[in-house]
């Protein structure tokens, strides 16, 4: 793990919310509604995901498609199918405790990606909770994560 040193003013409770206009909408509207809205693409379910910065130490928080395994949260590194992986995915890879909201529950969790053998059965899951998946896999030549939270 790395030792960043946490930014003045960001902690896990007071994140720097996604930057991203469309995403900090998205981010509003869940945090008024205790996840009730938005509603997303095919019905997915969302939630919040709070990860620190692996270079900055900034606690950034931003809101992603999920489903459950076995009371795990899994979420899919796609960022639509581009080159490069998320941020986010790289910031909870140098530094797994997270802080997840699911619905009106708030929560530490540790981030883990699915290992080669747990991935079939939860990409299974995940593009039948999103089908767009399949599609950005077949955009990009990177293997797209899946990561496992438990809580912590």
């Amino acid at each position: 793990m790395t030792d960043v040193s946490e930014k003045p003013g960001s902690s896990p409770e007071n994140p720097i919310d996604n930057s991203e206009p469309w995403v900090k909408a998205q981010i509003d509207e869940y945090l008024a509604t205790d996840g009730e809205k938005p509603a997303f693409a095919h019905g997915s379910p969302l939630l919040l995901l709070t990860t620190k910065g692996r270079k900055s130490g900034e606690w950034r928080r931003t809101c992603l498609i999920f489903g459950e395994d076995e009371g795990r949260q899994i979420i899919v590194a796609s960022m639509g199918g581009a080159p490069k992986h998320p941020v986010w995915y790289l910031n909870l890879e140098a530094n797994p405790e997270v802080r997840l909201q699911v619905k009106g529950e708030s929560f530490a969790g540790v981030a883990r990606t699915a290992t080669a053998e747990e991935k079939p059965a939860l990409w299974k899951k995940m593009v039948e909770i999103y089908p767009d998946y399949a599609d950005y896999q077949e955009k990009t030549d990177r293997e797209i994560p899946i990561v496992v939270i438990d809580r912590a």
